[in-house]
């Protein structure tokens, strides 16, 4: 494998795109049929099914919880990888869009195949999602 297509090198490039706002990174780091499986019983929880999805209305779609004049600050924390697994961690700090504090940690699962990323399994603290993004729910 290529550093361009080995599994690790793509969750690296994708998490440090996120965190540079690259959409067209992130966007290309994505299999046309990828999966995003995202915990919990939020608005944002469930099966994201397809490139289109993940990015545009799943990762997309979060800003409108967030405050756009606040910067969001990705932290990749660690990545191991086993074949065309990776396991990345990182923190995620922002202001809600009713100015609470977003300070979570995540993980997720990444499976990787021909460069690009064919599923993620997200964990995160869904409570803190919920009471700092969707106290309303």
């Amino acid at each position: 494998m290529t550093p361009a297509t080995d599994p690790k090198s793509v969750v690296v490039r994708y998490v440090e795109a996120v965190r540079d706002g690259d959409a067209e990174t992130i966007a290309a780091s994505f299999a046309e049929d990828a999966t995003w499986l995202y915990p919990g019983s939020l608005p944002i929880s469930g099966l994201w099914k397809g490139r289109e999805a993940i990015v545009a209305d799943f990762l997309g779609g979060m800003g409108r919880y967030l405050d756009p004049s606040a910067p969001v600050v990705i932290g990749l924390v660690n990545v191991f990888s086993e074949g065309h697994q990776v396991l990345a961690e990182w923190t995620s700090q922002a202001t809600a869009a009713n100015g609470a504090t977003y300070d979570n940690r995540c993980a997720a699962v990444f499976t990787v195949r021909d460069g690009r990323i064919t599923s993620v399994r997200e964990y995160a603290d869904t409570h803190h999602v919920a009471n700092v993004l969707f106290p309303e729910s």
